[in-house]
């Protein structure tokens, strides 16, 4: 079993805060957060205005590097997972699209093959599934396909679960369509968590569906009711009820800075997680591009679909977090909670994820003084490191 001591700088412990402790890991573990210099053959010194956080959550990934996870090949959940440790994301949720039956059973078939057999400590884990449709509305399309549309069917999801190993950890699904309430309440009461999104719902549909059990909002103010003054809408909902978390996409281009800040405001640092939405074109240059079946135009970091609809991002979690501070008067101790402590809490990992402490896995990142990232571990393992 390998060791690892990681010695000086400041460690973000737990949710309390900034401390100076040295990390001891054993194997995939932290096993000790102490005050002792314990010097050995992997011992990672860190200069002394280094910070150590908790390794960043995206729960809303398409692809990276050229890789979708709706390509269903062990390849393409690998390349993302590689591709993501570049940017401090330690863990994520490969996210599907709507589309046919068949090939969402064969990506989800897939990633459970990859979570069983090929999550290896040195690329980020994968720790569940997002299912972004096909329960959606036709009103609030986005980049989805309205082809592969459906109303809200039982046996239909619980073959899904069974060939996802039990791993579908987030339905998006608009609150609107037929049937919504009581499929909500089969997801929550088997443990998933239903996120509302792709939804042109009123509030009080909002307000039924967090009374039957959804607690998250997708893309907050993409794909969405706005906010309106006679009629509040799923942006009200989002901000009118704080138990709820909202994923937030922060390249200023999905939401104005404006309106990033009025989010935060308005929800908090325990409120919101950040996300990407990237897919295969996170980095990579400008050109055409595939995502879920429809042809996707990339220029200038801008993502869309020929008649100018945002289809996902190119986003890094870095830019992502270099953003919220720009746009808000966040500061790096709240971006630990909607990087890590949040998505966390609500994917069902914070007994091993998302805060530094004894007993969870080594998934952590060095940041220098201007925050820029210097070092990827993932499961005490070395996954990425900037060069100099």
């Amino acid at each position: 079993m390998s060791t690892h001591s990681i010695v000086g700088g400041r460690v973000f412990v737990g949710e309390s805060g900034f401390q100076q402790l040295n990390i001891h890991i054993e194997g995939e573990q932290i096993t000790d957060l102490t005050n002792d210099f314990r010097d050995n053959s992997s011992t990672i010194k860190l200069d002394d205005d280094d910070i150590v956080l908790p390794g960043r959550i995206d729960g809303h990934i398409h692809g990276a590097a050229g890789f979708d996870v709706m390509d269903a090949t062990i390849e393409a959940i690998e390349g993302i997972a590689s591709a993501l440790v570049k940017e401090g994301t330690t863990s994520f949720l490969p996210t599907t699209m709507t589309a046919g039956q068949e090939k969402i059973e064969n990506a989800l078939q897939t990633i459970n093959d990859y979570q069983q057999f090929h999550n290896n400590r040195e690329k980020a884990e994968v720790i569940g599934i997002h299912l972004e449709g096909p329960f959606i509305s036709t009103n609030k399309i986005g980049a989805q396909n309205p082809k592969y549309i459906q109303m809200p069917n039982f046996e239909l999801f619980q073959k899904w679960y069974q060939i996802s190993g039990s791993n579908i950890k987030v339905v998006t699904l608009a609150p609107e369509i037929k049937g919504a309430t009581s499929f909500i309440k089969h997801l929550t009461k088997n443990g998933v968590v239903v996120s509302i999104g792709h939804s042109n719902a009123t509030y009080a549909q909002v307000k039924a569906a967090l009374s039957a059990g959804a607690s998250q909002f997708t893309h907050l103010y993409n794909a969405m009711r706005p906010l309106h003054h006679r009629e509040p809408g799923v942006v009200g909902g989002a901000f009118l009820n704080q138990d709820a978390l909202a994923e937030l996409i922060v390249d200023g281009l999905h939401c104005a800075p404006e309106m990033v800040k009025l989010a935060f405001d308005i929800k908090g640092k325990q409120g919101l997680m950040l996300i990407t939405d990237a897919m295969r074109a996170k980095c990579l240059g400008n050109g055409t591009y595939e995502l879920g079946g429809l042809e996707v135009y990339v220029q200038e970091g801008k993502a869309t679909l020929k008649d100018g609809t945002l289809a996902g991002s190119i986003l890094t979690m870095q830019d992502a977090c270099w953003n919220m501070m720009n746009y808000t008067n966040a500061n790096i101790d709240d971006l630990v909670f909607m990087n890590s402590i949040n998505p966390a809490k609500q994917y069902g990992v914070y007994n091993r994820k998302g805060s530094i402490n004894i007993g969870k896995d080594a998934d952590l990142i060095i940041l220098d003084s201007n925050y820029e990232l210097k070092m990827t571990i993932c499961r005490g393992e070395i996954a990425y490191e900037k060069r100099c």
